[in-house]
């Protein structure tokens, strides 16, 4: 089994973690709602199939204290947790003493400290869960572990979905995945599921057209294209590549490989030309993961719109119908998904318009907005990260941003960029330290984090907050 395990360190435990759940009469399945949530929902829950295990699937938005008594009042005797879990180890591990259930965790996030004995982490082993495997990497373990165990298929095809929570986990970090994550994708290569490939790094190479999928280009922001619908249509008109067919424009996919890389040259020749620096335009190129078995030109064929759509659903409070998508559904689910992210995308255009509008408020490390209820508490921090870089948002500094969650509660999220984390910020303790300042909770990741603290003692956590990342940036 260890010879032929995706991520070696992690065999013994994925293989103890698969007996208990084979020995289960039962299993319910808990699952966080993101795009990583979803997909290790999707992942686990297809596994559990094959294993021939009866289950339920429950989603939770938040793991607390109060969602884990309710998982316990479902009265199954184990519980697989897939994307959470382990930071709430201390909670759930008081609920295994009391015999409420046995808890099976498939995580990645910072544990509490709490032990129990089926915990698959990758950071127990030093692998850092934040860059190298996210949720859907470790489900993907347990599910190979469960294949092996169970004599079932193999569950290697199961790794596209393991890669589209990688990527929706925003761990493909200098335009690549690595790590453990690199081994998961070789296992889809070799499944001929996925296809790895160097090719224009923006979003939106199989639905949109050629002028909107520059436009909307914004990691490497570049003048007279990025936010200009004119300049985009001129630059393409002005190229030796025919970027129309029967008077409409053609998706990137549509293009043949030379003619992609016509487009690729000039644009890079554009940006040199207007003074874009050399290590942007690096980052205009970087690896997109293609998922061979959904068709040409859908959502679901690249990992990074694949997650998009599938985060859509999660933030809309419609998890079943990201599983659904996830499972196969490719009609009434995939539709629905689809307006959905259309409606996702209308609040987000707002959102950002609102944030430039409004502007941020500086501090000493970073800066911040309260957005009350003007903007969706389950989308906030997404706003939070795309505006970074527009104007007054300075891309230097982390941002935080509040959400009205209830009367009683605000949901904070912290967003970061990889050069600041490669300095030394790590907002999962910035938002756990701080949060805790103020009576809440929180934590996530070095890159993007959030929490939920009482209403009212916003003041209380960007004043800690504030001095925690100038500790960490010093």
């Amino acid at each position: 089994m260890a010879a032929d395990a995706p991520v070696p360190e992690l065999a013994t435990t994925a293989a103890a973690c698969a007996e208990r759940l084979l020995d289960a009469d039962r299993v319910l399945l808990a699952s966080h709602i993101d795009a990583d949530g979803l997909t290790s929902a999707g992942v686990a829950s297809t596994a559990l199939e094959r294993a021939s295990l009866p289950f339920e699937t429950v989603f939770e938005k938040q793991l607390d204290a109060e969602s884990i008594a309710g998982i316990a009042e479902h009265g199954y005797d184990t519980v697989l947790f897939t994307d959470f879990g382990s930071g709430q180890l201390d909670i759930i591990a008081e609920h295994e003493a009391a015999g409420d259930f046995t808890p099976v965790i498939a995580d990645h996030h910072q544990p509490a400290d709490a032990e129990t004995e089926y915990h698959l982490n990758p950071l127990l082993e030093g692998i850092d869960g934040a860059s190298e495997m996210s949720g859907a990497g470790a489900a993907y373990v347990l599910a190979r572990a469960l294949a092996a165990e169970s004599d079932a298929h193999d569950n290697r095809d199961l790794a596209a979905l393991a890669v589209v929570g990688a990527v929706g986990d925003m761990q493909a970090k200098s335009g690549a995945l690595h790590g453990a994550n690199a081994a998961i994708v070789a296992d889809g290569v070799e499944a001929g599921v996925l296809e790895e490939t160097k090719d224009l790094a923006v979003y939106g190479k199989q639905t949109r057209p050629l002028p909107k999928l520059l436009e909307y280009a914004s990691d490497v922001r570049i003048p007279g294209i990025t936010n200009d619908e004119r300049g985009a249509v001129s630059f393409l008109s002005d190229l030796d590549v025919a970027c129309r067919e029967d008077g409409n424009w053609k998706r990137w996919v549509d293009l043949t490989d030379d003619e992609r890389q016509s487009v690729a040259s000039a644009l890079v020749q554009h940006a040199v030309k207007r003074g874009v620096p050399a290590f942007k335009i690096d980052r205009l190129v970087g690896t997109t993961y293609i998922l061979r078995e959904e068709a040409v030109g859908t959502e679901l064929r690249d990992a990074s719109e694949f997650s998009t759509l599938l985060n859509a659903t999660a933030r809309y409070e419609r998890a079943d119908v990201g599983l659904a998508v996830c499972l196969g559904d490719r009609g009434e689910a995939l539709e629905r998904a689809r307006e959905l992210l259309r409606n996702h995308r209308r609040n987000l255009s707002e959102g950002i318009e609102w944030v430039e509008q409004r502007g941020v408020e500086q501090e000493d490390n970073l800066q911040w907005f309260d957005a009350g209820d003007e903007i969706r508490e389950t989308i906030v921090g997404i706003i939070a990260g795309m505006s970074m870089g527009a104007d007054g948002v300075s891309r230097n500094r982390p941002i935080i941003a509040f959400a009205r969650k209830n009367d009683e509660e605000t949901k904070v999220s912290g967003r970061g960029t990889g050069s600041l984390v490669s300095e030394g910020l790590d907002l999962s303790v910035v938002m756990k330290e701080a949060s805790q300042k103020a009576g809440g909770d929180g934590g996530g990741h070095d890159v993007a984090a959030g929490a939920t603290i009482p209403a009212g003692t916003e003041e209380t956590f960007i004043e800690h907050a504030d001095r925690i990342v100038g500790e960490q940036l010093e």
